[in-house]
């Protein structure tokens, strides 16, 4: 885990994870079970590979995901959420219904 004593307070800390323009996406489609590099890369649209690892790596770093190698020939990884990372399953649930609810009224 992070340094607790850098932030204000807890939505500051939740924030510096969930708060950028990736995380939320590459959690949501950790959600249904392990994925390998590729497939993440696949299912975001416009996520660089650079960016992909960045986040993966601040998730590995905070325990919400695992990224695990198996000792094969050429190796095989896959990232998946931790059970501290399936507690955000039902926070994403609720922005993404929110989003559904309001998305008609949204003003460009």
């Amino acid at each position: 885990m992070e340094n607790n004593n850098k932030y204000t307070c807890p939505i500051d800390f939740t924030m510096s994870l969930l708060g950028d323009k990736w995380s939320m996406w590459i959690l949501w489609s950790l959600q249904n079970g392990p994925l390998r590099f590729g497939e993440l890369k696949r299912l975001i649209p416009g996520i660089t590979e650079k960016m992909l690892n960045q986040q993966l790596k601040k998730f590995t770093n905070n325990s919400i995901v695992v990224r695990k190698v198996y000792p094969e020939v050429p190796p095989r990884v896959e990232y998946h959420l931790t059970q501290h990372g399936e507690s955000l399953k039902a926070i994403l649930l609720l922005i993404r219904q929110w989003g559904e609810e309001h998305l008609s009224i949204r003003k460009e």
